[in-house]
């Protein structure tokens, strides 16, 4: 059994790969001064990146748990993000409403991927 890491510090990795299944820390917008849209589309930028370094995709997602910082931001999130995911390969998904680390932030997603064979 293999466990790698990548971005590593004392808290968390950003990327944890295991058994072919990669493993992405929450990721948060580019600008917190933005709106909701414009967060959930850097938000979205950084997952891609991720995903690309530790070899997979939008494709390849299995999970995703969206946490909003106020459902009045649901059906705005939802246009990106529906906008964002590949016809046909949209993850399991949780969204949950919650107290964001800073009050700025508006979203939050942890994503949980296959790597690409």
């Amino acid at each position: 059994m293999s466990i790698q890491r990548q971005e590593t510090k004392q808290r968390m990795s950003r990327i944890v790969i295991h058994n072919d299944t990669v493993y992405l820390c929450g990721q948060v917008c580019k600008d917190a001064t933005q709106g909701i849209a414009e967060q959930t589309e850097t938000m979205l930028e950084k997952v891609d990146d991720l995903l690309l370094q530790a070899g997979s995709d939008r494709e390849h997602m299995l999970s995703a748990t969206v946490y909003v910082r106020d459902m009045k931001d649901f059906a705005a999130m939802n246009e990106v993000w529906d906008a964002w995911v590949p016809e046909g390969h949209a993850p399991a998904r949780a969204c949950v409403e919650a107290r964001m680390a800073r009050p700025e932030l508006l979203v939050e997603v942890s994503v949980i991927a296959a790597v690409k064979k």
